[in-house]
């Protein structure tokens, strides 16, 4: 609903062209705010994501796991709207394999995709928060439970939880607020295998189900605006811790 109330607050969402990314910029475009939208590789949404947004959206081009294209893209959202009240890591890959079978760069890649551009986010983007704001990590439930065949990628989402709980209390001072979710398994799920993969979480669901990605979108934005709710964990899924 646009209400008009937060016009001008600003979020901020990597990997916001594809998949469950889109559904975080629509949430947020929703909820009156202006959205950055972040890609690498897929851009082929961003046309119509402009069209459907207008000057609200602010589609940038940048490679996360780069420090300093990251620094690059917060001056750009100064220079445009001179502020960030919300910064979504979103962002992130999968190379699955076993871990005998496991290729070093795609270990390296997803780490630094998943890990360090949240770093290199947070680090760009922190400056830009000068009357506080609230930052959300996308973690996973392979994060905390760990996964067969995703040694990397359960990893990284464990690393980027400890990188959540340090950023909070680092960043409490400043007014800056800093959670992670889990989200559940939803049918834009990525890497090989995962209709399968999906099949299977609808058996482990205690409802048979795959969460819905608009609702848990806006679960992003309802706590984004919560102002005393930091260094906290939200699983938000149908499966047993």
């Amino acid at each position: 609903m646009n209400n008009g109330v937060m016009t001008n607050r600003v979020a901020v969402v990597t990997g916001g062209a594809a998949g469950w990314g889109r559904e975080i910029v629509r949430a947020f475009f929703e909820s009156s705010y202006r959205v950055v939208i972040n890609y690498h590789s897929s851009g082929a949404s961003i046309p119509g994501l402009i069209e459907a947004m207008g000057d609200r959206a602010l589609p940038l081009k940048a490679d996360v796991r780069s420090s300093s294209e990251a620094a690059s893209m917060a001056q750009e959202v100064l220079r445009r709207w001179g502020r960030v009240d919300v910064l979504v890591n979103n962002a992130g890959v999968s190379r699955d394999s076993l871990l005998p079978r496991q290729r070093e760069e795609d270990w390296d890649d997803v780490l630094k995709v998943n890990c360090k551009g949240a770093f290199n986010m947070i680090k760009a983007f922190v400056p830009l928060m000068k009357e506080g704001g609230h930052i959300v990590n996308i973690s996973s439930y392979s994060g905390l439970k760990g996964k067969e065949g995703q040694a990397a990628y359960s990893a990284s989402k464990a690393a980027l939880l400890g990188l959540t709980k340090t950023a909070a209390l680092e960043l409490a001072e400043r007014g800056i607020r800093v959670n992670a979710v889990l989200p559940g398994y939803m049918p834009t799920a990525m890497g090989s295998g995962a209709m399968g993969a999906m099949e299977r979480a609808r058996e482990d669901s205690l409802l048979h189900s795959l969460s819905d990605p608009g609702e848990a979108a806006r679960f992003i934005v309802h706590i984004a605006g919560m102002r005393t709710l930091t260094g906290q964990v939200f699983c938000i899924d149908t499966r047993i811790l």
